[in-house]
């Protein structure tokens, strides 16, 4: 296959998941956000068996979407086992029904293939944390025999990153229909792929995945339908910053 674009650090491929994922290297993870199939707008069109030809890639998913989306899809990811969940958490919301709750978030669910003590996965951190105390109590006992745990945190300190992240959405800058920032990419990122590792997007969208990816010293394969997604995620690539590692 000929690359669309490609540099040191990303490649990208114009074409369908199905037809490219079959023939890529072996990857850390995938980091994803397919179309949801919620609308009938002609680009949300569901990819059949896209999920299964990505475990053959990589054996750690994270895979933005709704839960509606999950559920009438859950027969795709036979296989996958279902880790962990985050919520992103915007700052404005994306439906128009006056009857519901307003609905500000969307989920990024963490799947894994294969045995969970050989998955990469690096914990991560912000630097929120505010009490000032050193306490060591023993888990609840729904947890088993897990041990003592010891909690030390002072103001600024370091707190293990929370499972509903907010970021601030694209709007007023997104080149894609529903762009994802890089805020809640990067720790997903960070998460599952070593530095110097590689991380597939099948749905490359406006090139979210590949940027954060080589600014954090990581290299990336993308693919992506459009080709004038294509062209936009080339235009912001031009851009480029020297990778944090």
């Amino acid at each position: 296959m000929r690359p669309y674009y490609q540099d040191d650090f990303v490649t990208l491929y114009h074409g369908r998941a199905q037809d490219v994922l079959p023939h890529l290297p072996k990857a850390d993870a995938i980091v994803t956000d397919p179309p949801y199939a919620e609308t009938s707008l002609q680009w949300d069109r569901w990819a059949e068996g896209w999920p299964a030809l990505a475990g053959e890639v990589a054996n750690q998913m994270w895979c933005f979407g709704s839960t509606r989306m999950f559920m009438e899809r859950a027969a795709d990811f036979e296989g996958w086992h279902l880790s962990q969940d985050i919520v992103w958490e915007k700052h404005n919301g994306s439906n128009a029904f006056a009857d519901r709750f307003r609905r500000i978030h969307e989920l990024a669910l963490h799947f894994y293939r294969g045995n969970w003590r050989d998955i990469y996965k690096e914990p991560q951190f912000s630097h929120e944390a505010t009490a000032r105390s050193l306490r060591r109590k023993s888990r609840p006992t729904q947890w088993g025999g897990m041990g003592p745990s010891t909690y030390t945190s002072e103001d600024g300190g370091p707190k293990l990153m929370e499972s509903v992240i907010y970021a601030r959405s694209c709007h007023g800058y997104a080149v894609n229909e529903t762009q994802k920032p890089e805020a809640i990419v990067a720790p997903l990122i960070q998460y599952s792929v070593p530095p110097g590792g590689l991380v597939v997007d099948c749905f490359a969208g406006s090139g979210t995945t590949l940027a954060v990816a080589r600014k954090t010293g990581r290299r990336s394969i993308g693919i992506e339908l459009r080709e004038d997604q294509c062209q936009r995620i080339v235009e912001r690539l031009s851009q480029r910053e020297l990778p944090d590692a």
